[in-house]
């Protein structure tokens, strides 16, 4: 708790912690282009069949008769995808010849190829390797592998963070990135394709996970909710930046290389960061503490308050909480305690429910019948006034009310549209769309809420092992929509119902954390929560006592 007095001594909110948020956040918009990058690298265009080569007769034809000889429609009047005639059918070049019933006509499979209407799509990994037909699948396959290197890396980093450092493991993360990215962008087959973006999805979640854990380490207690909402902001920007880009750069090798490219620059500045103090001093490193701290009074105008900090004087300031800290760690501690044991189930059913609900929604909101870079730039824009919202309720109101509130809400748009019909497109798409937003407000929400929740000394363990719980939210939630097929309303009371009960959870089991210092220990958490039972049963001692005398006693004479 002492370590936010230090920082309010040394300048508050000043000038070292805005220009250590500015570095910080430019590889997050980077790293949120990565997260939906797939939309563009594997976009599916327009094609049909490569035409029977060899054929006679057809020098005097348009492009477009050669095509109705060779190639059937579908249901849409449209090319078909995936089969051809094996014989030219003349007689289809007649004026009154109906293409409707081609029921008897032999056809086969695309043995010569395909051709792509790169009008839109100048090239995708579909394109260059086929990913049709019967490899449709392969899309969706290594997306699925990219979320669960996403998974890992929230597993993986969280914990290794803590052990050696969040700046340590954000160097290592920008490096990583930055190879795995360019390797996708240049090795030459899909298998390749997909180990690489494996990697990168790992990457995600260490940056994301560390540069929040970071941030809030250096901010003082009334400057955590803007580091938050900034973050969140800076995410939401990379999704719009991602539809520019696309836009501007057609051909998925070389836009795939140009939101990779930057990481290398971030490696570069990386090793100016700061390592936090918080983690320095819990783990013993009070010399290599001391010298951060004077450098963040030197940028923020407290040169002399710097210079007059004593290594036993900042020692004395943490002594309670390096005393409490136990030599080693692991994820058992996370439930251990009772304390522990109910922030850490409580936030294993929101950010599950969080993730679940917002990839479910996430899949019925790709019918706009727009250009796709606008349909991106739109999933990015929603954001914005949800997350303003958001922040506006966490610094006014409290992070749970914020947590509890946004979940019920998603769940709840959810819920109604099961009863909106199905013809009334516009107000279906305006409830998901509402329900989205509310799980971006939920999510962010939960990135702040979950940082100030657990303490220091396992805090990015408590962080990667909540990350892993919204990544099995994202794998189990296509799997949901399988059951769609047999009962239609099933998914929709599931997506809705999951994060209603776990609004209601955090509404009931967490504590407000709103403008209170970061606990550094597993025991400050305990006292805490001592503390609050403690207070609670004087409370209702009075509410059935009113004329009693109020104990004189205090609260440290009571445990």
């Amino acid at each position: 708790m002492a370590f936010a007095d230090l920082l309010d001594r040394l300048g508050g909110v000043g000038t070292f912690q805005i220009v250590h948020s500015i570095f910080l956040a430019f590889p997050v918009l980077m790293v949120a282009t990565h997260n939906f990058l797939q939309n563009f690298t594997a976009a599916f265009p327009a094609h049909h069949c490569e035409p029977k080569p060899g054929i006679n007769g057809t020098d005097g034809l348009t492009y477009q008769e050669f095509l109705r000889i060779t190639v059937p429609t579908d249901q849409k009047g449209q090319p078909e995808k995936c089969r051809r005639f094996t014989e030219p059918q003349w007689s289809f070049l007649h004026p009154n010849a109906t293409l409707a019933n081609i029921t008897g006509i032999e056809t086969e499979s695309c043995v010569d190829g395909w051709v792509y209407d790169r009008s839109v799509i100048r090239s995708s990994i579909i394109t260059e390797w086929d990913l049709i037909c019967d490899l449709s699948s392969m899309k969706q396959m290594a997306q699925s592998v990219y979320m669960v290197g996403v998974l890992l890396g929230g597993a993986i980093f969280g914990g290794l963070s803590d052990k050696f450092g969040r700046r340590t493991i954000l160097i290592w993360s920008y490096m990583q990135m930055s190879v795995a990215g360019t390797l996708v962008a240049f090795l030459p087959n899909f298998p390749c394709y997909v180990f690489f973006r494996l990697i990168s999805g790992m990457t995600f979640s260490s940056v994301l996970l560390n540069t929040l854990c970071l941030m809030l380490e250096w901010m003082p207690v009334k400057g955590r909710t803007l580091a938050g909402t900034f973050i969140g902001y800076v995410f939401t920007s990379g999704q719009m930046v991602l539809a520019g880009l696309a836009y501007a750069i057609r051909d998925w090798r070389w836009l795939q290389f140009c939101v990779t490219a930057p990481f290398y620059f971030f490696f570069v500045y990386s090793w100016f960061l700061q390592e936090s103090g918080r983690w320095l001093i819990l783990n013993g490193k009070t010399d290599q503490a001391l010298t951060n701290l004077r450098r963040v009074a030197r940028m923020n105008g407290k040169l002399e308050e710097g210079l007059k900090m004593t290594k036993d004087e900042m020692i004395a300031e943490m002594q309670h909480e390096i005393s409490s800290r136990k030599s080693s760690h692991s994820i058992l501690d996370l439930v251990r305690t009772p304390g522990m044991r109910r922030i850490t189930g409580c936030l294993m059913m929101v950010w599950f429910s969080t993730s679940f609900a917002y990839y479910g929604l996430a899949m019925d909101l790709q019918k706009f019948g727009i250009s796709v870079y606008l349909v991106q730039f739109c999933f990015g824009a929603i954001d914005v006034p949800a997350k303003f919202v958001a922040a506006l309720i966490m610094s006014y109101v409290g992070r749970r009310v914020a947590q509890s509130t946004f979940l019920i809400l998603a769940g709840a748009m959810i819920i109604i549209n099961i009863f909106v019909p199905i013809d009334m497109r516009v107000l279906r798409t305006a409830l998901a769309a509402l329900g989205k937003g509310f799980c971006a407000s939920a999510f962010m929400c939960a990135y702040l809420y979950s940082g100030e929740l657990f303490p220091t000394e396992i805090r990015q363990t408590g962080m990667g092992f909540s990350d892993v719980n919204a990544r099995v939210g994202s794998v189990v939630a296509p799997v949901i929509h399988l059951i769609g097929e047999h009962i239609p309303i099933l998914p929709a009371i599931i997506f809705g119902t999951a994060p209603i009960l776990s609004g209601i959870a955090a509404a009931c089991f967490l504590t407000e954390t709103r403008n209170q210092p970061l606990n550094d220990t597993i025991q400050e958490v305990e006292e805490r929560r001592l503390k609050n039972n403690w207070l609670k049963q004087e409370a209702l001692k009075m509410e059935i006592t009113p004329l009693a005398q109020k104990p004189n006693n205090c609260y440290k004479d009571a445990i």
